[in-house]
């Protein structure tokens, strides 16, 4: 018999925009402080300048706007879940790149269309309920699982921005739990079981890889790595490999290995 997978952890609606709205605000303020060099220059992620991901940064808080300003779908369940989610991002990249490089080139200005996000993103959420199903590329969801995820886009990319500017941007410390939590939750989905534990201090922890689970003491196989360092190997901008060879992971233990498994999303 298969490993049981755990019930999906539950996050508060209103830390979650909240997180959502300060990390947008930090990529803000980086965006308004970068030069026309930086903004033309190599963003780091295939054919995207530093200018076309600032331009997408602005479509992950108004994929929300747009959907609470329609009617919401039919039905009462989500067709996506949450922990499903990482793992349906990669077939809707090509069109994600698409849509960043027309907004980028409809604004020539991005500072007046932070702020408009910004706006419409806290009027139309405020009161709207967690419950509420919004349309995604990938299905239905739920606003407050769909939230979530925005915490993972903003993060991963306010990392991708300083990779590629060198100018530091600082990760809003609940949306930055948020995202972490939601990818190793994702990995202990995607390979379930209690073999291997996963330690991402301070905001993670979790079991999976199907084989003798650990019980109590010391887990015989352990992977253990930092918020940033887990993002970067969950999303694909850090491999297995490379991160173990500059020690900014320690794995110990024979199944203590992740390499098949990652990255979860791309």
């Amino acid at each position: 018999m298969p490993p049981a997978k755990k019930r999906p952890r539950a996050y508060d609606l209103s830390r979650t925009r909240t997180a959502v709205l300060a990390q947008f605000a930090h990529v803000q303020a980086a965006v308004r402080a970068f030069t026309p060099g930086q903004l033309s220059g190599p963003s780091g992620l295939g054919e995207w300048t530093v200018r076309d991901l600032a331009a997408h940064v602005t479509t992950v808080l108004e994929r929300v706007s747009r959907e609470l300003e329609l009617p919401a779908p039919p039905g009462v369940t989500p067709q996506l879940t949450l922990l499903e989610w990482p793992l349906s991002t990669a077939p809707r990249a090509e069109d994600i790149a698409d849509d960043a490089r027309a907004l980028a080139a409809g604004r020539p200005g991005l500072g007046s269309l932070y702020e408009e996000t910004a706006e419409r993103f806290a009027r139309l959420t405020a009161g709207a309920p967690g419950e509420r199903l919004v349309t995604t590329r990938a299905g239905t969801m739920r606003l407050g699982d769909f939230l979530v995820t925005r915490t993972v886009e903003l993060a991963v990319h306010a990392d991708d921005l300083h990779r590629a500017t060198g100018l530091a941007i600082p990760h809003d410390r609940q949306a930055l739990a948020a995202c972490t939590r939601l990818l190793a939750d994702a990995l202990a989905d995607r390979a379930p079981g209690g073999s291997v534990e996963v330690r991402v201090p301070p905001f993670a922890v979790v079991q999976c890889i199907g084989g003798p689970k650990h019980t109590r003491g010391t887990p015989p196989n352990v992977v253990e790595t930092d918020p940033l360092t887990w993002l970067r190997l969950a999303t694909g901008r850090t491999g297995w490999a490379e991160a173990l060879d500059g020690a900014r992971v320690s794995a110990s233990g024979e199944r203590a290995d992740l390499a098949a498994l990652l990255p979860l999303m791309s």
